[in-house]
């Protein structure tokens, strides 16, 4: 019996990263055809989603969902990184850092902000990673670009030997939540970085669809799909069109709609042009 096609959410453990996860589910499940949407870093844990087969040419829509994350910040100590896996560089007394201070910077940074990356990162400068060309040593100068932060709430301020910040980020794809705490430490003069992150949402999936890396659920793309981007049921004569690449009339709604055939299965993805409903992506033949 062949694989069923569809979504893996998995509660990613500290330790390793997004691409060990695709490599071990490939083993696991015996297909290659395994993706990932949206990268966490190997300190960091909770939503990774997964596609498995046709469910992989999905993922690109996923990624550009919404993400919501628990954070903790480190004020005092600048990383190479900007996170706990990178070298310390610099250290800074706190004692003069408020707790307004704090407050007062990361609720300017809720809507829609300029962001530079973090330099160790996978953005590609040139055809090259970022975090490849920081290890050659190589000078990285990533330009800033928008996104949008939608909630930034301080849950706690510790004070002990560091100072440090929690905090429950909800935002655009492309958000660096290493970027809000360099900048956070950047801005009050002490540096920041952070050490430990945990995501808990990539919408539409959170921590409650997740399953573990040891026992993986596949969680059936024609029942899934529905909840990451719009769907139109299409009938037999409609599917016949689509197997040959034609388009059928336009969809009723903007951006991609996926095309279902009567008996469930996913037939296609649809995206409106000049000429109607043109499929970008068949599944049937």
């Amino acid at each position: 019996m062949s694989l069923q096609d569809g979504f893996v959410i998995l509660d990613k453990p500290a330790g390793i990263t997004s691409h060990d996860v695709v490599a071990k589910l490939r083993k696991t499940l015996g297909t290659k055809q395994v993706g990932h949407a949206g990268t966490l870093d190997p300190m960091a844990t909770g939503v990774l989603v997964l596609g498995v087969n046709k469910a992989t040419k999905f993922l690109q829509y996923i990624t550009q969902g919404k993400k919501a994350y628990h954070a903790q910040i480190r004020l005092g100590q600048v990383t190479t990184s900007d996170d706990a896996q990178g070298e310390i560089i610099s250290t800074s007394d706190t004692s003069i850092v408020s707790d307004q201070e704090i407050r007062d910077f990361l609720a300017s940074q809720v809507g829609n902000i300029m962001q530079v990356p973090t330099k160790v990162s996978a953005i590609k400068i040139n055809g090259q990673r970022a975090y490849d060309l920081v290890r050659e040593g190589k000078a990285v100068d990533i330009p800033a670009r928008q996104i949008e932060i939608y909630k930034l709430d301080v849950i706690e301020i510790k004070r002990g030997d560091f100072l440090d910040i929690e905090v429950y980020v909800e935002c655009s794809a492309g958000t660096y939540i290493r970027s809000i705490a360099r900048d956070l430490g950047s801005s009050l003069g002490v540096g920041g970085h952070l050490i430990s992150l945990r995501r808990g949402l990539v919408a539409p999936f959170s921590l409650s669809d997740c399953s573990s890396l040891e026992s993986p659920e596949i969680r059936p793309l024609a029942s899934e799909i529905s909840k990451v981007m719009s769907v139109r049921e299409v009938d037999l004569e409609e599917v016949k069109e689509l197997s040959f690449g034609r388009s059928l009339s336009a969809s009723n709604c903007d951006g991609p709609v996926v095309a279902l055939a009567p008996d469930g299965k996913v037939a296609a993805i649809l995206e409106n042009r000049a000429h109607g409903a043109q499929p970008v992506t068949v599944f049937i033949s």
